[in-house]
């Protein structure tokens, strides 16, 4: 399933996400390595640490799962090369304080990932309303409305997206002669809350050199966030503070369920800034982490509090979720190493990104989702749409 927010906001973030990997794809850059790597290592907390579907929301709601921590860690390598022959063959190994075996095998997938949207899936109805910026009010030109019958017709208010925050995914698909990932079918083994991620690295294949690495940096600490309900109406989001983190971003969806499924859908970021860019939502190296902060994009790693506008919860009286990423550091290896002047043509580089995440119900005081005393009654299946997703019911 995806995550709660990306069907809602793919129509808006396809165009603008787009053109930021173009944009980070075209820098200058030494020559192209036979092979890269890239591991994603993720903490997750609140509903991102219960597993997708209605059974992990459902016990969210009714107060379970605040304190789990999951590990979320992703391998992917991209080859300028095919294997001589058969398929190829990719094992990562690890060392036992991982607990995921001796070592992990990268397939090739069988189709490249996508991120469309099912083939029933419905569009969504209505509006989207935009609101930023941390505060008991929203400021003034707030909010920003978009028509989603506008959006389908390509119709964006110019000024709301920008390029400004690249979205670097590194190894795809797309931009490999041969590319394979894990997890995959043949081996998809969560991680364990209590495995690491240092010490030595080394990845074997038919299609690059040996690629080989330390690791000194492990999981980032877990995200407990809660929200208070405040007079006026607005409410207060606070966390603790995250040891490597280099900044914060806050999210907060959601819509009037009083009558079903709403057609008024709000999206607030904590962003200062008019910005909703594509690679907010990614994993950002430090540097780029430090700028947003200097253009009140980020919010400083010291900030562990944020005020939602009262406005925000008055367009989502009954449902709103919120989500807060820690950005972490940043890992670049590289054989042979940059020399310090002349060119530079590696055999292989690797680059390791760390982030720290947690999502949770923010329409009730402690930021859980209130129960119905209320059964509801059966409803008809229907085609899967924004708000079916959001909470898991059929319609």
């Amino acid at each position: 399933m995806k995550s709660i927010f990306q069907y809602s906001v793919i129509l808006l973030l396809a165009g603008t996400t787009a053109a930021s990997t173009i944009s980070a794809q075209n820098k200058a850059a030494p020559a192209a390595p036979k092979a890269r790597y890239a591991i994603d290592v993720g903490t997750q907390t609140g509903m991102a640490a219960m597993g997708s579907g209605a059974g992990g929301a459902l016990s969210m709601m009714f107060g379970g799962g605040g304190n789990k921590v999951a590990r979320e860690l992703r391998f992917r390598m991209g080859s300028t090369a095919s294997p001589d022959k058969g398929a190829a063959k990719i094992d990562h190994f690890l060392q036992p304080a991982a607990k995921l075996g001796k070592s992990v095998p990268l397939l090739v997938p069988d189709r490249a990932p996508s991120s469309e949207m099912p083939t029933d899936f419905q569009r969504p109805k209505g509006r989207l309303i935009l609101f930023w910026g941390c505060g008991a009010k929203a400021a003034k030109g707030q909010p920003v409305i978009i028509d989603f019958a506008k959006v389908a017709a390509g119709q964006i208010p110019p000024g709301l997206f920008s390029t400004r925050v690249p979205v670097d995914p590194g190894p795809m698909v797309s931009n490999s002669r041969t590319f394979a990932d894990w997890p995959n079918k043949k081996s998809s083994k969560t991680a364990p809350s209590d495995s690491s991620v240092l010490g030595e690295h080394r990845i074997a294949s038919n299609i690059a050199p040996e690629i080989k690495f330390s690791l000194t940096q492990d999981y980032m600490p877990g995200i407990n966030g809660k929200s208070t309900a405040m007079p006026g109406g607005s409410t207060n989001l606070t966390w603790n503070g995250v040891t490597g983190a280099t900044g914060f971003l806050a999210f907060a969806m959601g819509g009037d369920m009083s009558k079903g499924e709403p057609t008024d859908f709000v999206w607030w970021t904590s962003s200062t800034a008019k910005e909703f860019g594509g690679g907010l939502w990614d994993w950002l190296p430090p540097a780029t982490v430090q700028r947003l902060i200097g253009e009140k994009v980020v919010m400083p790693p010291s900030q562990t509090s944020c005020t939602i506008p009262a406005e925000v919860k008055n367009h989502a009286p009954n449902f709103m979720m919120g989500s807060l990423y820690a950005y972490g550091p940043e890992a670049n290896f590289a054989f042979p190493p940059r020399p310090a002047t002349g060119p530079w043509n590696p055999d292989w580089t690797a680059r390791v990104r760390y982030r720290s995440m947690t999502s949770w119900f923010i329409t009730s005081p402690g930021g859980m989702m209130a129960a119905s005393d209320e059964e509801e009654a059966p409803k008809k299946k229907c085609k899967p749409s924004v708000f079916g997703v959001l909470t898991g019911s059929s319609c």
